[in-house]
C-alpha cells in the first residue's frame, strides 16, 4: 500500500500535478538615491504559508519602513522539475519575486506584486522583458525541503536520442 506524501508545509498531497503555497513578499522602502526617485522598493524576504496582507507595516529602521506587501501564490507544476533542479543546485537556492511599478513610486500602491516563482527559467523571462523588476530572495530552508520533495516525486530525465541510430529509408 503507497502511503500518501503530504507537504510540510501547505498540506497537500506532493503526488498531484501541481502544488501550491501561500507566500508572503516583505519589501524594504528606502529613501532614493536620485531627484528622479524619492522611494526604492526591494523585495527583501518571503514568508513561507503566509495569510492575506495589503501593505502591513511590519518594521521601521534608520528611514527604511519594511511591510508585508502581499500575499502570492507559488506554483509547482511537474512539467517543470528541471527549472526548479536547476535553482536548488544554486550555492545558494533562490525565489524570484516579479514586481511592477504602476505610478511614480511614491505611494505603497505603486509597486504591484505578479508573482512568487521558484523557476530561475521563468524569473529569467521576465528580466528579459525589462517591463518588471525581479527581485532573487534566498529560498527559507523549509521551502527547499518542500521543492525538494516534489522534484523527487515528478521529476523525469529528458529522452537523449542524440545516440538513436534511424533505420534507413529504403525506395522502391
Amino acid at each position: 500500500m503507497r502511503m500518501r506524501q503530504l507537504d510540510c508545509l501547505g498540506g497537500q498531497e506532493l503526488s498531484s500535478r501541481s502544488v501550491s503555497m501561500p507566500v508572503g513578499v516583505v519589501v524594504r522602502k528606502t529613501p532614493g538615491v536620485t531627484k528622479w526617485a524619492k522611494w526604492n522598493w526591494q523585495a527583501v524576504a518571503v514568508l513561507p504559508g503566509a495569510s492575506q496582507a495589503n501593505w502591513l507595516e511590519m518594521r521601521r529602521e534608520d528611514g527604511a519602513i519594511e511591510y508585508h506587501a502581499g500575499t502570492r501564490t507559488l506554483e509547482l507544476y511537474r512539467t517543470d522539475t528541471d527549472a526548479y533542479l536547476s535553482g536548488l543546485s544554486c550555492e545558494v537556492p533562490m525565489l524570484y519575486v516579479v514586481m511592477r511599478n504602476a505610478g511614480t513610486n511614491d505611494e505603497l500602491g505603486d509597486v504591484d506584486l505578479l508573482l512568487v516563482t521558484a523557476s530561475p527559467y521563468e524569473a529569467q523571462d521576465y528580466m528579459d522583458s525589462g517591463e518588471e523588476m525581479v527581485e532573487p530572495i534566498p529560498m527559507p530552508v523549509p521551502m527547499i525541503a518542500w521543492i525538494a520533495d516534489f522534484i523527487e516525486t515528478h521529476h523525469e530525465e529528458a529522452v537523449s536520442y542524440t545516440h538513436l541510430t534511424l533505420p534507413t529509408i529504403c525506395s522502391v
